[in-house]
Parts: structure tokens; sequence; C-alpha cells
């Protein structure tokens, strides 16, 4: 955006220049003033250029509530100002105080519609200045979501029940990861392009594609942030430093891996369950398998049948920091 901005305004000032010289060309008595016109006209093209820099941050929502304030401080302003308590005032006294209405109802009215400029749906019910609908839930969607895939099965099986809002700076970075020389990387990306495309297929699923960029990679987190604030949506992801970052802001965060963790069933002491075994155990007649959630299961007396699904009764259970620990026996077909 910046490699696109430079050039316009470089041309700017060159235009403002010419066209201070073009002011005093067009006039014989300023015709010896050239060279102050060209700088008064340089001036103003760089004050103008100074002043766009300053209003980098400004908003189209922004705009349109400073718009829709003048508008409305103006028509105040007039109908006070034309209403019959001035009628008997001398022209001078006239004009200074419609002045001064002018100036204070249209600055307050201004700053007031700043500050609501998420609610203007409430002011003019069928025109909104936000990019969603107030009464649908959103969820901003992480890069790192589309890479992991587990979003595309929660939403196949309907437990996403929101619009899930991808910002346009996230797909041009899934897109970007997807062309890396590093052939990990590209294939991480091609993965998040395929979950993309699985979650178009998804019938009744509410996907928005925000048009909103960043300059620099380092600004991607705050920029999710801060999307997901100015909408009042949740935050999607599986990256830890963003949940806390969208944490410190307020921003309530949803986290795959807190999902997962929380439908992982609970094991007790003399259920059965079904188990491939893949490697033997430390004992001589162990063997070891792992269940979906990860857990390792070591089932005694079943080395003789690595490589097959076998029936296990659990006998205990072990907590430990990578998981659980699950220790079982061999159940026959007598059992």
């Amino acid at each position: 955006m910046n490699k696109t901005l430079l050039p316009i305004r470089l041309v700017f000032v060159v235009l403002c220049a010419a066209a201070g010289w073009l002011v005093c060309y067009s006039s014989p008595d300023w015709d010896m003033y050239r060279l102050r016109g060209i700088y008064v006209g340089l001036s103003l093209g760089i004050l103008v250029v100074l002043t766009d820099l300053l209003l980098k941050g400004f908003s189209l929502r922004a705009l349109s509530a400073v718009t829709f304030g003048l508008a409305v401080g103006s028509l105040i302003a007039f109908f006070i100002s034309s209403s019959p308590f001035f009628e008997k005032a001398d022209e001078q006294n006239k004009f200074l105080v419609r002045l001064a209405l002018f100036l204070v109802i249209t600055y307050l009215a201004t700053v007031i519609a700043l500050r609501g400029k998420d609610e203007f749906n409430l002011v003019i019910p069928y025109v909104r200045f936000v990019p969603h609908d107030v009464d649908v839930p959103l969820v901003v969607v992480d890069t790192s979501v589309l890479i992991d895939g587990r979003i595309a099965r929660v939403c196949e099986a309907g437990f996403l029940s929101t619009a899930l809002v991808i910002p346009r700076f996230v797909l041009n970075e899934l897109r970007a990861v997807a062309d890396s020389s590093d052939s990990h990387k590209q294939a991480r990306g091609r993965r998040g392009l395929d979950v993309l495309n699985e979650l178009r297929r998804i019938k009744n699923l509410d996907i928005r594609i925000t048009e909103s960029e960043v300059t620099k990679r380092e600004d991607v987190d705050a920029k999710l942030v801060f999307l997901a604030q100015s909408m009042k949506a949740k935050l999607l992801t599986t990256d830890y430093n963003l949940a806390k970052m969208a944490e410190f802001h307020g921003v309530p965060w949803l986290n795959l891996n807190a999902l997962a963790k929380s439908l992982r069933p609970e094991l007790m002491i003399g259920e059965r369950l079904e188990v491939e075994l893949v490697k033997p155990g430390k004992e001589e007649t162990q063997a070891v398998g792992y269940v979906e959630d990860g857990s390792m299961v070591v089932v005694n007396g079943s080395r003789a049948l690595i490589g097959r699904r076998v029936q296990a009764e659990i006998v205990s259970v072990m907590p430990t920091a990578g998981g659980k620990l699950i220790f079982a026996r061999l159940v026959s077909e007598a059992d």
C-alpha cells in the first residue's frame, strides 16, 4: 500500500508546485513572483501530505460519523439561528451569535457522532456504518486456525453457529505461506487453503471476507485484536501469545486446543477400550498403543499382538505432564 501511495503523494506535491507557478504565469502583475508561487504551492502540497499522514488511522466509519455529525450540527444551528428569538437583534450581533452556534453545535454533534459511530443503526434503522449485522455473533479467524484444519470438522458438525470473519490480510498471509520455498511451510499453507475451500463448501455457513490490510507482518496480531474489538466479535486462534494479547485488551477468544482438551473422555478404572498396539513396552509382556486424544495405553500380556487392535480393560490411570498414562490388561474372548 505504501509503495502505491508514495508516487501519488510525490506527483501531488509536484502538481501543487506547478499550480503555484501557473497562477503567477497567468497574471502579468505576478510574473515576477513565480519562484515565490512555486514555493507557496510546494508548501501547501507538503502540508496536505502531512495532514494525510496524520489521518492514517482515521477509518471510513469515522469519516462517515464526522460527516453525519457536521450535517446534523449545521442543521440544528440553522434552525436555532432562524428562530424568532433573533428577529429583533441587529445584524452584527445576529452574525456573531449564528457563528458561535455553528461552531459549538457542529463540534458537539461531531464528537457525539464519533463516540457512537457503532450505533448508527439505532439512529437510522436501515443504514449501518458497521461491517456486520449486530444480531449475528461473529468470530474472527486467525491464520493458525486455518492451517490447523480442525475448524472445518467443527463447523461441519454444526457446533459453531456463528459467522466466520476472515480478514483479507489473513488470506494474503496464508497465500504467502503456501508460496514459500520451505517445503514444510508450503505444505502447511496449502493445507490452510484446502481447509478454506472445505469451509466454503459447507452449507449454511456464514463466511465473511473483510477488506482490511496491514503494512507489516508484525502488525497482524494487533490488527486481528483490533478487528475483533471493533466488531464486538470473538477471536478464534490456536496461538497462545495472540490469545493472551486478546485477553489483555478484553477481547473474548476461543482456542481449538482447549476445545479438544475439554472433549477428551474421562476414562475410569474398569472401563474397556479398543486400542491398536504399535510398539513393545518396557516390560517383557507389555505392548503400547494410543487412544484418540494421544494418551498412552500400556497393555499387559499383549506383546505378541503388536500391530493388531485389541480389547483392553483399564486397571489404573496415572496423570502426567504430557497427558494421561493408562495401564490396562488384555481382555480375552472368554471375558
